[in-house]
């Protein structure tokens, strides 16, 4: 059975330089990380991107973490819309800012051999039909997969509470309409499939596991999108964590807890004997 690989978002070390994340999660014994582009975290947008991100593969190298890129930093193109523009906005020019910012995610993944690049759809715009806005996200992420799969890196699209692409059979439309390019890929966050799917998250990881290549995990209760730490929501982690093995998944299992930057390393620590402790009891051994 495969051995899972747990890392722990950035996005939830956000009070931390990224220096001091790297060095906690490493002392930690964690295998990776989910590294949130933004501007206290390899900030995209500021000068000489390459080069810090050379600097940036070489520490990662040091301490022996691998990496995932995920794109969803609150306020990083748009100081005053979160997550904004999205690649849903009526204006083409913000569509094609958010779609150059996940270019330069992927050429950021590249440069850190880094599993995937994470990214989601964004909401519906209001009085916008459902029509209209996929065929702008299928023309929106037409230059994100070219540069994906010149690089060779995956693009694994999250479903997201309250966007347009929200569940697993989003994620399917989407890829049916773009006529299931090979670079296209799945997060999956095992909190939003207790939160909103039909199928338990063992169910759900078994249904993506053909398209999975990158996983986001909390706790979360049923209804509810509110990211939780482990043992605060509703969620099973064994069969999960079985789950995941079963399907092969290659990828960083990441801790994601944005909200709780503010007691990050505390939660970091926590996490990972949760996680190892859950994956013993869902192989049936002691922990």
């Amino acid at each position: 059975m495969p051995q899972l690989r747990f890392g722990y978002g950035t996005n939830g070390l956000a009070d931390l330089r990224l220096d001091d994340a790297l060095s906690l999660l490493a002392d930690l014994g964690y295998d990776g990380l989910g590294l949130t582009l933004d501007h206290m975290h390899l900030d995209p947008l500021a000068p000489d991107l390459a080069a810090r991100t050379r600097r940036l593969a070489r520490r990662l190298d040091a301490l022996g973490l691998t990496v995932t890129v995920e794109t969803g930093a609150r306020y990083v193109l748009d100081p005053r819309r979160k997550h904004g523009p999205s690649l849903l906005d009526p204006d083409p020019d913000d569509r094609a800012r958010r779609a150059d910012l996940l270019v330069r995610a992927v050429q950021v993944a590249a440069d850190l051999g880094a599993h995937a690049v994470h990214c989601f759809s964004g909401v519906t715009p209001a009085g916008t039909h459902p029509d209209l806005a996929w065929k702008r996200l299928a023309e929106a992420l037409a230059p994100v997969l070219e540069a994906a799969t010149t690089a060779g890196v995956p693009l694994a699209v999250e479903p997201e509470p309250g966007h347009l692409l929200a569940t697993l059979d989003d994620f399917h439309h989407l890829r049916t309409a773009l006529g299931d390019p090979p670079t296209l890929g799945l997060t999956l966050d095992i909190g939003h499939c207790q939160c909103l799917e039909p199928r338990s998250p063992a169910d759900c990881v078994r249904a993506a596991g053909p398209w999975l290549r990158h996983v986001q995990i909390e706790d979360m209760r049923r209804g509810v999108h509110e990211h939780l730490p482990f043992g605060d929501g509703d969620i099973d982690f064994p069969p999960v964590l079985a789950a995941l093995a079963d399907v092969g998944y290659q990828g960083l299992t990441v801790v994601e807890l944005p909200r709780h930057s503010h007691a990050g390393p505390h939660f970091a620590e926590l996490s990972l004997p949760f996680l190892r402790q859950a994956a013993a009891l869902s192989q049936g051994s002691t922990p």
